[in-house]
């Protein structure tokens, strides 16, 4: 498990919880929902710092709100969730052991367990 990410402004110690990033062509500063991976060209920022994020004189700000609906479980999740737990529990199936052919006439094959 890697650890929590920590703000990128300097001498900040808070975790991060958005993603800052560029588009220098349309003069635009986007800051969203912590990004999955920390990228090289985004800065990870803590609420507090997100909150008062400003951009150049001339630049547009684009703060993109998470919907809090999508942050809680969703019924999919909990089926996959329950259908690992049936599965976790579901008694193990012994294989059998694995044949070992010792030889062969046309289509006739004379086989023998790998035990014996």
């Amino acid at each position: 498990m890697s650890p929590a990410r920590r703000c990128s402004k300097p001498s900040c110690t808070g975790a991060a919880v958005a993603t800052l990033t560029y588009v220098y062509a349309d003069q635009t500063a986007v800051l969203g929902p912590l990004a999955t991976y920390a990228e090289p060209h985004c800065y990870d920022l803590c609420a507090r710092h997100a909150q008062r994020m400003t951009a150049p004189r001339g630049w547009e700000v684009v703060r993109l709100e998470p919907d809090p609906d999508s942050l809680r479980p969703s019924s999919d999740d909990l089926e996959a969730l329950a259908d690992a737990v049936r599965e976790a529990a579901r008694p193990r199936v012994p294989v059998p052991a694995p044949t070992v052919e010792i030889g062969r006439r046309g289509h006739l094959r004379v086989l023998r367990d790998a035990d014996a």
